[in-house]
């Protein structure tokens, strides 16, 4: 009996393994004709003969530096009519390579038109806006491009660096953050479950 409970308890801890992965990573979660379950990166599909093979589309959004989401965050806050050193920088030059960012202390009444102005050259820029499956908010949005995302926020404090100074009751800081996120480097796990 107790063989049987463990076969069954095996079975099902499988089975909540496969149904979490189908729901977070559906594209790497793989099911057989025999019932077999595999999980991590789908199987390299053969290229066809190069003869046959038709051009692979120019990418449109080449990887960015960190200088250059720098330079893409400095030419928006100016597009903005704000002097990029009016604000500071979130992340120190050089301290790390993934995250950037810029801080501000704006009035209330001018921050929206600033966000949206940003937001704006951002778009000129080439950068997508990366919807909220929740719902856009008009204090925080998020843009992507060449594997970097970039929200741009008007949330008071809790978006800004804590040595940024605190805002007065008709302020609040205007934040840009950056951060390079690939998620192809985050790898699964190769596992073969056998259902059935």
């Amino acid at each position: 009996m107790n063989a049987l409970l463990k076969r069954v308890w095996i079975g099902l801890a499988a089975t909540l393994v496969v149904s979490l992965a189908a729901v977070v990573a559906p594209d790497h979660v793989q099911i057989n004709d025999e019932g077999r379950v595999h999980l991590g990166a789908p199987a390299p599909t053969p290229t066809p003969a190069p003869s046959t093979a038709a051009p692979a589309p120019e990418s449109t959004s080449p990887p960015l530096t960190r200088d250059a989401v720098d330079e893409v965050i400095r030419t928006a806050v100016g597009a903005a009519g704000i002097d990029p050193a009016q604000g500071s920088p979130t992340v120190a030059a050089g301290a790390d390579s993934k995250r950037t960012g810029w801080t501000a202390v704006r009035e209330n009444s001018t921050a929206q038109s600033e966000t949206n102005a940003i937001c704006a050259d951002l778009e000129r820029q080439g950068w997508t806006l990366n919807p909220n499956p929740k719902g856009d908010r008009p204090d925080a949005r998020s843009y992507k491009r060449g594997g970097w995302y970039l929200v741009v926020s008007t949330r008071g404090n809790s978006q800004a660096p804590s040595t940024a100074p605190a805002p007065a009751d008709a302020q609040t800081h205007l934040t840009l953050t950056g951060i390079q996120l690939n998620l192809s480097d985050i790898p699964l796990p190769e596992i073969t479950v056998r259902i059935g």
